[in-house]
């Protein structure tokens, strides 16, 4: 593919084509001031690893001339190749602190997340639907070992960079964003996505306290529609032009869904595990994870607005108006 230019900035993709609902696994070198970063590092796979390799010899670099790899979020399909990079050659890796224990699969900071699940499946009424998500969490800790991301990993404290490192949680408590002022251009990981909404996902914080992820990934569309952008590189699919009136249809879909699920509640269906079953019914079993952080998300969100209220009875939180 020939590099995307922009004034002083050269961007050359690395977009891997798939047949499910991400459309493409993508991330990006990008040439700026005599320096060449790879925003994030898709996914372990040989075609991956072969797309890359070929687009950088294609555009003649090699893998010595990389000055850093720069991530937006901790999820899999985000640091793929950093492992098969960091083994060849010494090339600093940037996260967000967040990040770190969990790149690094720190075992931890995966029971304490375990055990957050347990008990918010347990306080959700997900009986045992939820029992079966934390066995699988549970095996993941020692089955997952292998995806522990062997470099050192940097945190965004000091910016070395030619863009302004943004905070844009929501989707992940450790997403950051990648602004570059000068040419409007946004690389923003999986906050937004040009064909699909992207799932703020329920997590624990450092403490083992449960985030307010849908208010986060608010606050996040919040800050990058204050800004001046053209064009946004997404973490999947293609890339984002006029990205304001996405934000804003995104938006008003976060207001649609809280809507039907308030809907719900004043028809008596009171706990989160029953609305997600009302709601998304066969998904609720085939992607149990991602459907109840969406209601439970949706339900802070009412609840912020104080158009639902909560109770807890017998250990599991009842929401009524």
């Amino acid at each position: 593919m020939e590099p995307i230019v922009y004034g002083n900035i050269k961007i050359f993709p690395v977009n891997l084509q798939v047949h499910h609902n991400l459309k493409s696994f993508n991330c990006y070198l990008v040439e700026k001031e005599n320096s060449l970063y790879l925003i994030d590092a898709g996914i372990d796979s040989e075609d991956y690893w072969s797309l890359f390799v070929k687009t950088l010899k294609s555009n003649g670099f090699s893998l010595k001339d990389l000055t850093a790899i720069l991530i937006t979020h901790h999820h899999f399909d985000h640091v793929g190749l950093v492992n098969r990079i960091t083994e060849l050659e010494l090339i600093p890796v940037y996260a967000h602190e967040k990040a770190i224990p969990r790149l690094k699969r720190d075992p931890e900071f995966l029971r304490k997340r375990v055990a957050f699940f347990e008990q918010l499946y347990r306080e959700m009424g997900c009986g045992e639907a939820g029992e079966a998500q934390v066995k699988k969490l549970e095996h993941a800790i020692f089955n997952n070992k292998h995806l522990e991301i062997k470099a050192d990993i940097l945190p965004f404290k000091v910016n070395k960079f030619p863009f302004t490192v943004l905070e844009v949680p929501g989707h992940s408590p450790d997403q950051v964003a990648f602004y570059d002022s000068e040419n409007k251009i946004l690389f923003g990981g999986d906050l937004l996505i040009k064909h699909i909404s992207s799932n703020a996902l329920v997590e624990p914080d450092e403490n083992g306290d449960r985030i307010l992820s849908l208010l986060q990934h608010i606050e996040s569309f919040q800050k990058c529609r204050s800004l001046s952008i053209d064009y946004v590189f997404s973490g999947h699919g293609k890339i984002i032009e006029q990205p304001i009136r996405l934000i804003e249809k995104r938006l008003e879909n976060i207001d649609v869904k809280a809507e039907k699920i308030l809907a719900l509640i004043k028809q008596g269906v009171q706990t989160a595990s029953e609305i997600a079953k009302a709601y998304y019914q066969k998904k609720y079993e085939s992607q149990f994870s991602l459907v109840m952080s969406e209601i439970i998300g949706h339900l802070d969100y009412l609840e912020a607005k104080k158009q639902v209220k909560k109770k807890k009875i017998e250990g599991v939180w009842y929401y009524f108006v």
